[in-house]
């Protein structure tokens, strides 16, 4: 098999879970830029130099986020037409891979300079378990909050007590939020209590700054642009972080949590979702290690909690659990459940 057999197959593989995904658009292009690097065309000039890369690499996505980054920049109207993240309506018909490859002729350089960025995504669905998360956290005991977030991408989390909550079993957050997340919670609501944060603090290997219009390209140019809803969502949380500061740092997770001091007269809350997959086994004891050191410093006013919306590593279903530990006592609750973009949150 040649490279360039192995790298098509990486994108009819994307395509299907493109297609599952409900992405007709990125389904078609797909199978329609695999056809075209096995036959040298634009596609494998823009992917010169990439064909060794791993399926986990996920260079599909990277060209895909290089054309969509253009189309957000009104640099390819005709591709436009039919993106509904610039407003466009059009099926995708025989134009569309017509106008994709037209692209990657005129802007080559720029489509290839996009795979050398990994996907990253700041999933603001999640904020909707934290939320609930802190209202549980808040109930147990009413003080300030200091908040941490590992694995943060842009840290748009970190503002999750500011957007607005719409659930059908309760609301919370400011009426006035420039994002509100609609039928976000299920089941029994979670405690109606003030939640106050006073410090936010973001920790990644590769920060995205959500308050530089780069940074707002990148994490807008990963959303699938036929996905309106999640990209309305990111939207919206962009601008609550123009209004809302956090502190968001390059650092490692572990380092992270073993630098972490509590503060008397506060919760210093820990918060990560998803997160579990990107360490191996090492780092992950050496995590729990580290926040087992923070714990044990735990007093009933300087007081430690863990809120976690992780995939069990046992388990295949799509709900993942939403748990609370906190310190002093090292109470686990799991709290409710929710899918991996982490809309709709079912409490418990």
């Amino acid at each position: 098999m040649t490279p360039e057999e192995r790298v098509a197959g990486h994108f009819r593989w994307q395509a299907d879970g493109c297609r599952a995904l409900g992405s007709l658009l990125y389904a078609r292009l797909l199978e329609e830029a695999a056809h075209d690097l096995l036959a040298a065309g634009p596609t494998a000039v823009v992917l010169a130099g990439h064909l060794e890369n791993r399926r986990r690499d996920a260079v599909p996505l990277r060209l895909l986020a290089g054309v969509h980054a253009l189309v957000l920049a009104g640099s390819a109207p005709a591709l436009g037409r039919y993106y509904p993240s610039v407003g466009g309506s059009s099926p995708p018909d025989d134009g569309l891979w017509a106008a994709f490859r037209d692209v990657l002729v005129e802007h080559g350089p720029a489509v290839r300079a996009w795979l050398g960025h990994a996907p990253q995504t700041n999933e603001v669905g999640r904020a909707a378990a934290l939320a609930g998360g802190l209202c549980h956290v808040a109930a147990e005991a009413a003080l300030p909050m200091r908040l941490l977030e590992i694995g943060a991408s842009a840290g748009l989390n970190l503002r999750a007590d500011q957007f607005r909550i719409e659930g059908r079993v309760a609301t919370a957050g400011p009426a006035m939020s420039a994002l509100v997340l609609h039928d976000a919670w299920l089941g029994a609501a979670p405690p109606a209590v003030e939640v106050e944060v006073v410090e936010r603090l973001g920790v990644d290997l590769a920060p995205i700054d959500p308050l530089t219009d780069d940074g707002r390209l990148r994490l807008q140019a990963f959303v699938w642009p036929d996905q309106v809803e999640r990209l309305a969502r990111l939207r919206g949380a962009l601008d609550v972080a123009l209004a809302v500061p956090a502190d968001l740092r390059r650092d490692d997770a572990v380092r992270a949590v073993r630098d972490l001091h509590l503060v008397d007269g506060h919760w210093t809350v820990l918060w990560h979702s998803v997160f579990r997959q990107y360490l191996d086994d090492a780092s992950y004891a050496q995590l729990v290690e580290a926040i087992a050191a923070v714990a044990e410093t735990a007093t009933p006013t300087a007081r430690f909690a863990h809120v976690m919306l992780e995939p069990e590593p046992s388990s295949t279903a799509d709900a993942f659990p939403v748990v609370l530990t906190t310190w002093p006592g090292g109470q686990r609750r799991t709290l409710g459940t929710a899918p991996a973009h982490g809309l709709p949150v079912t409490w418990r």
